[in-house]
């Protein structure tokens, strides 16, 4: 370990028992380049939030001439900042109507929370429904959302009440009534080990909370931004939530996050208190310039269709290399789901890959399951060398068993 490692272990707060520790000195594209002088393939995109890969030059030259301007003055408050309204111009363009007012936050989780509240606040009722599997973030009312009691029982009572009910059962859906004020859910549950609900699935939620008053919140921080193979997951169902959260990607790499929905629910926060929903560093314009710049990349080069094209090879690609360890490979875009026939045997492919170059990881909710969510730049040549690597990463687990 070295001397930066031991800083890191002693004084970072560490969220496993067993970090990976990789010391980045510099990113490059699909690539992180390590202080030992390693590069490896970054499959990950620091969890969908490098859509364009690592040092765009789009977004390093918006971020500079931004910095230059200014950076914090009152990100909420009177005063009109050039990026941010800039950006939300944009995203109400390119979002399906009537989702045309933004609120912009720093993370997905804090979005999520304002979405929670807005609803509420809206409908007068308290309840919530969400799903098995699902993982909206780790703030006390995201984590009152999650479908895996794991995460939530340590931490007592959370904010609720919420029906947690089976994720892509039209059955199910009989549990959303008038006491509830939202359903939140994501389009594809990445965390749950990429699942991919039927048209049937949504167009039944949306039917219901039509029938109940509920509204219903898309969870698009993953999803969103050409990920699934269209821009917005949403697209691939025929259906408009009342609200829809967005992160990650959103931001070109920097923290941002936000929340859309129409003039009726957002009007809800600005009165009966004023200043009923309020974020200090939400929508800074540093990210917001950043944000702008990715998004214009995103739709100049039509990046969703390249996802659908290159992630139907890759998957492809992936069964044919015909492992036993592997159960089941599914995805849509570039969010493929590798689910193996034990968490062990998951755990170990991801190892191996790892010390062969390419960063793979496993999901929160579904410990079989190996996710794959790449730069949405990546080249053919990069996924060649993955294949190589996790073809290799298999075989060195078939020996170890």
């Amino acid at each position: 370990m070295s001397e930066l490692g031991d800083k890191f272990l002693r004084h970072v707060a560490q969220t496993s028992d067993s970090p990976l520790g990789l010391e980045i000195a510099r990113a490059e594209g699909s690539w992180l380049c390590a202080t030992d002088g390693r590069r490896y393939l970054d499959l990950i995109a620091g969890i969908g939030v490098s859509a364009l890969g690592h040092g765009n030059p789009h977004v390093l030259a918006a971020i500079e001439h931004q910095m230059r301007r200014h950076l914090h003055v009152m990100v909420y408050g009177e005063y009109v900042i050039e990026k941010q309204a800039r950006l939300a111009d944009r995203l109400a363009e390119v979002l399906p109507r009537p989702l045309d007012r933004i609120y912009f936050t720093n993370s997905g989780a804090e979005a999520i929370e304002g979405s929670l509240k807005a609803a509420r606040k809206l409908t007068r009722r308290s309840g919530f429904v969400a799903f098995d599997g699902a993982y909206h973030g780790d703030t006390m009312g995201a984590m009152a959302l999650a479908g895996n009691p794991a995460f939530r029982e340590p931490f007592g009572a959370l904010p609720g009440p919420v029906r947690h009910i089976p994720y892509n059962d039209i059955a199910s859906l009989e549990a959303i009534d008038d006491t509830i004020a939202a359903v939140v859910v994501e389009p594809v549950q990445a965390e749950g080990g990429v699942r991919i609900p039927g048209r049937e699935f949504i167009a039944a939620l949306r039917e219901l909370c039509d029938r109940s008053g509920a509204l219903l919140i898309f969870d698009e921080v993953l999803t969103g931004f050409g990920r699934t193979g269209k821009l917005f997951a949403l697209e691939h169902y025929g259906v408009v939530p009342d609200v829809i959260v967005l992160a990650k990607a959103l931001g070109g790499g920097l923290p941002l996050g936000a929340f859309a929905a129409r003039d009726e629910i957002m009007n809800v926060l600005a009165h009966d208190p004023p200043l009923g929903h309020i974020t200090t560093f939400g929508g800074h314009p540093l990210s917001c310039a950043a944000g702008l710049a990715s998004l214009d990349v995103i739709l100049a080069e039509r990046l969703w269709e390249r996802a659908q094209a290159i992630g139907d090879r890759f998957r492809q690609r992936i069964e044919s290399l015909g492992s036993e360890q592997i159960a089941a490979v599914r995805g849509i875009g570039l969010l493929i789901g590798i689910e193996m026939r034990s968490a062990a045997m998951a755990a170990r492919f991801v190892a191996e890959s790892v010390a062969r170059g390419v960063i793979i990881n496993w999901t929160l909710n579904a410990d079989t399951v190996v996710r794959l969510a790449p730069p949405l730049t990546i080249t053919p040549e990069e996924i060649d060398f993955a294949l190589d690597a996790m073809n290799a990463a298999l075989q060195a687990g078939s020996r170890t068993r």
